[in-house]
This record gives structure tokens, sequence and C-alpha cells, in this order.
């Protein structure tokens, strides 16, 4: 009786893995429909520029990627930095994404895809994939931010 247990465990154990199947992970940056483009910005909060910045909660646009950056602090010593192009349209330059007056959500000026603005990740589609997100780095000593990829 112990062995036709064993065999029937194996059996179950090798049809669950057999017909198991791996979920694609969308949001891997690399399947990203929005392309990858070189991103080098430095950005000094404390800035009375970028007084926005100062506070937690605060949010920016800046220059750089393909359509612009947002840049959102999180906390004290942690900001996000999105790319304003849409994944829903990333072909499409009018499709901009932008902050809302709630000040918690992106929307797409075209397909009305919502992101939210301290992570990227998608709250409304036709979208399914978040915004793309370039990394940062806060330099607490000498206050500035790096954000590159």
């Amino acid at each position: 009786m112990c062995v036709n247990l064993k065999k029937t465990l194996t059996l179950f154990l090798f049809i669950i893995f057999a017909t198991s199947c791996k979920k694609q992970n969308i949001n891997s940056s690399a399947n990203n429909p929005v392309p990858s483009v070189p991103v080098n910005l430095i950005v000094y909060p404390d800035n009375p520029l970028n007084f926005t910045l100062q506070s937690i909660g605060g949010w920016a646009y800046f220059d750089g990627g393909i359509n612009g950056i947002v840049i959102y602090r999180k906390s004290q010593e942690e900001f996000v930095a999105l790319e304003r192009t849409s994944s829903y349209l990333p072909n499409n330059i009018n499709a901009r994404v932008k902050v809302m007056s709630d000040n918690f959500t992106l929307q797409d000026s075209i397909s009305n895809s919502r992101w939210r603005l301290f992570d990227g990740e998608i709250i409304q589609g036709p979208a399914q994939w978040p915004l793309r997100t370039y990394a940062t780095n806060f330099n607490t000593a000498n206050g500035i931010l790096m954000v590159s990829n």
C-alpha cells in the first residue's frame, strides 16, 4: 500500500508540475513596451526651484527620458522617477502622462489609462504595463538626487 501511495503522490506532483504554466512577468522592465533611453539626470531637491520636492508627497516634472520624467518624493530619503510616456501608446508622442489633481495618480492624455504616482503601477486600463521607472539615488550628505538607468 505504501508503494501505491508513493506512485500516486509522484504522479500527482508530476501532473501539477507539468500542467502549471509560468506566468510572464509583465512588470519586468525588459519587456516594457516603452523604449529604454539613456537617462542621467541630476536634481537638487533643496533648490528653491524644486520646492515641490522638499516635502514628502511632492512631485515635479523634468526634461529627460522620452516624454519627460516625473519625480515623486516618497520619504525624506526616497524618490521615484517615472517616464511620462504612456505604456499603452508608447509610439504616440501625444500620449504623455500627467499628474492628476488628486496628486496620487497619473493619467494618459489619450487612452485615459491611470497609474499610481508613487510607483507607476496600473490603476485603470486599457494599459497593461506599469510606467517605465528610472533608478534614483539620493545623497543626503550633499542633497543631490541622481536619476539614471
